[in-house]
């Protein structure tokens, strides 16, 4: 259905073009990139260390549909940065399929047994998706943004690799 391919900088024009406005960069990338979405920031974001990223390729069409990351903190493995671009693709369950896709990769390829993430609190779909895979919410550790005069909350949710459910 769907397959995981390193990103590369020939990517970065479908990236841009799924990113409408500074509210749709916010939830998809945090605070650390700014509208409009450029290929400078993608260069600068996808250099640093311990960042592996990847589009997501429709296999029937081998058209890219989205984009997702794992980024390296000291003792986790972080999700992020994850988007299905092409909105004919959204609510189709895909979510799930890209975070368990993510979560073998790390299994297989990164010494890390801790991974997080954050989401906006608003994000209900995300949330539910992430909690099928077993994901958390983590009480102790969330942040606030304000977004054109909104206060967005950011919740961290985390998953022990060695005590992750089937499914």
């Amino acid at each position: 259905m769907i397959r995981l391919e390193k990103f590369a900088k020939e990517m970065y024009s479908d990236l841009i073009s799924w990113i409408g406005n500074a509210e749709e960069l916010m939830l998809f990338a945090g605070p650390k990139l700014t509208f409009p979405l450029t290929n400078e920031q993608l260069n600068e974001s996808l250099n640093e260390k311990g960042r592996f990223a990847f589009q997501i390729v429709n296999e029937n069409d081998n058209l890219p549909i989205g984009h997702c990351e794992i980024y390296l903190t000291n003792n986790t493995a972080a999700l992020g940065r994850i988007l299905i671009g092409e909105k004919s693709f959204r609510g189709k369950g895909l979510g799930k399929i890209i975070v368990k896709k993510l979560l073998k990769y790390i299994e297989e390829n990164i010494d890390r047994k801790k991974v997080e993430l954050n989401v906006f609190d608003f994000n209900i779909a995300a949330i539910k998706c992430y909690e099928k895979v077993g994901f958390k919410i983590n009480p102790d550790k969330k942040s606030e943004r304000i977004v054109n005069g909104k206060n967005w909350i950011a919740l961290n949710m985390t998953l022990d690799l060695e005590n992750k459910p089937n499914g």
